[in-house]
């Protein structure tokens, strides 16, 4: 165990370091290094594009080193922690590279959070550095921080993007006047200010769901980081010739590793999209060329639907991952039959273990991208036999656990981390699964308690602990019910209290009041006398599960 230079204590030890730098796997590369190189090498280059702007390498090194300058100014210190709370924007890729520069923390959060998440996670994480747009669709992020900010003693600026940030106001900036206070050096002495940073130190802080309600902080290192980078983009033959289109959230872990660490560390360029729109990604695949991209099982469905709908066939899409909710093996043929030139297939991963598997490879039998959820790589995962706790037997099904290069070096707090990882440096993902004698691995259900809503996990005991503050609920259990679109959705089976009445509009207000996040509001509300428990008294979750399948399958 090591504390890291940011304070939190992770799993890193000697014999780690020593075993992945022996094995290759580990190489000590920073995106600070790999953005210098492509500066100097390809300056013109394009490497970002969204609606606004077009970088190039020349143009991000450059942000990037008068972010970290201005940042360092401002008395950020290494370890320190920097957020951000935006779309898929072009200064996403700058915050992050200014981040490896400077030594600081990178630590995204979802746009769509609000008062309950964010304030947990700001002062959990000990952000010095908030990056905000102002207004975005229909929040008002400005007035969600000074809500906030009374409870934050150390958060000391708020960088506000592509809006007035009220400069008046103390501890607030703008986003290009931070990048023009240090335009008064050039790249290359700016670039000798900053010494080398520890690839083993903390770069990524990225919160997410657990079981118990409260986020988890998963802690990625530069060097775990890097290996899931370059496993990944040798496995799928990605280079710099590619462009990868990205709708995916980069405050999640697949938008974060694939538009704003491969592109940077491969020297490709990344198609930034702001709001999915499938008529919109087909116009961007077919005006820049996309060969890559990666999303959850939504994208893939609508995408596809627009494709047969406009006779196109997408011919430079020649790679499309799916994962981070259930995708049917139907959707990937389907899929496979309207892109007839793009190889798509499952993968399996999460934030504390990216992609765990990577589907398939150009060459292999097609149908297990559909049937399986990949090929494992850069993991040692193995399956526990649920009744022994032993390894169990190839193909049969059990606990999911791996260990690897690019695994997680642990939780902000300890002690989720030693619950997470066995004595043998497992880590148990919670999931249930089976792996086949030549290496796929299939995941037949999970163990967590978890929603996966279009690709974003969902903690049902946080939206059952605002509804039992309800006068009307007496109880109330929250499971996932199947959605057509987005794989799963949140819906609750509530017990009333005698004498009230509650209906869905009455939640949906109770939830807007709560500033709960939108897309955590159950689709659905059934009323039952009572919930199905155990002897012990512990909600059978499995039957009300059970009961909204039927209700959707039956179209009650």
């Amino acid at each position: 165990m090591r504390t890291d230079i940011s304070g939190w204590t992770t799993r890193l030890d000697d014999a780690m370091v020593a075993h992945f730098t022996a094995s290759g796997q580990w190489k000590g590369q920073t995106l600070a290094g790999s953005a210098a190189h492509w500066a100097n090498k390809a300056p013109a280059t394009p490497v970002v594009i969204d609606d606004v702007a077009m970088l190039t390498f020349a143009d991000l090194h450059n942000r990037g080193l008068q972010l970290a300058a201005a940042l360092r100014s401002n008395g950020v210190k290494r370890g320190d922690v920097i957020s951000f709370q935006l779309p898929n924007w072009h200064e996403t890729l700058v915050i992050n590279l200014a981040a490896s520069l400077g030594g600081f923390v990178c630590n995204p959060i979802v746009p769509i959070y609000r008062d309950a998440e964010v304030g947990y996670i700001l002062k959990h994480s000990r952000t010095r550095v908030f990056f905000i747009p102002g207004h975005f669709r229909s929040i008002d992020y400005l007035a969600m921080v000074e809500r906030l900010r009374p409870d934050l003693p150390e958060l000391q600026t708020v960088v506000v993007l592509r809006e007035d940030a009220n400069s008046g106001r103390a501890g607030y900036e703008a986003y290009g006047e931070l990048l023009a206070s240090q335009q008064a050096e050039d790249r290359t002495t700016l670039a000798a200010s900053f010494p080398p940073v520890d690839p083993n130190a903390i770069k990524l802080l990225l919160y997410t769901s657990g079981t118990t309600g409260e986020p988890k902080g998963v802690l990625h290192s530069h060097n775990t980081i890097a290996a899931e980078v370059e496993a990944a983009s040798a496995f799928w033959g990605l280079g710099a010739s590619d462009v990868v289109l990205m709708p995916s959230p980069v405050t999640h872990i697949t938008g974060y590793l694939y538009a704003l660490e491969m592109p940077v560390s491969v020297g490709m360029k990344v198609v930034l999209m702001e709001r999915w729109q499938a008529s919109d990604a087909i116009d961007l695949i077919e005006r820049h060329g996309c060969s890559f991209t990666i999303a959850a099982t939504p994208f893939l469905v609508e995408l596809c639907a627009e494709a047969e709908k406009r006779g196109v066939l997408l011919p430079s899409l020649r790679c499309f991952a799916s994962g981070g909710a259930p995708v049917p093996p139907e959707v990937v043929r389907r899929a496979s039959t309207a892109l007839p030139e793009c190889l798509i297939f499952r993968v399996y991963g999460s934030s504390e273990a990216p992609t765990v598997s990577l589907g398939v490879r150009q060459g292999d039998d097609p149908d297990l991208g559909a049937t399986t959820d990949g090929a494992i790589a850069n993991h040692d995962a193995r399956i526990i036999d649920q009744v022994t706790g032993e390894f169990a037997a190839m193909g049969r099904e059990g606990e999911i656990v791996t260990r690897g290069p690019e695994m997680m070096l642990g939780y902000t707090k300890p002690e989720y981390t030693e619950e997470s990882f066995d004595a043998h440096g497992y880590f148990h993902t919670g999931d249930l699964g089976l792996i086949s004698a030549d290496g796929y691995i299939t995941v037949t259900g999970r163990k967590k308690d978890l929603i996966i809503r279009g690709g974003e996990n969902i903690s049902p005991k946080e939206i059952e602990d605002l509804l039992h503050e309800h006068p009307s609920v007496q109880e109330a259990a929250v499971v996932a019910m199947p959605h057509a679109r987005l794989g799963e959705a949140p819906c609750a089976y509530v017990v009333l209290r005698l004498g009230t009445s509650f209906d869905i509009e009455a939640m949906v207000t109770f939830l807007e009041q709560a500033r709960l996040a939108r897309q955590k509001f159950p689709v659905h509300l059934f009323f039952v006398d009572s919930l199905p428990c155990t002897a012990s008294g512990k909600v059978l979750k499995h039957v009300l599960r059970d009961r909204a399948r039927r209700v959707v399958e039956e179209g009650l």
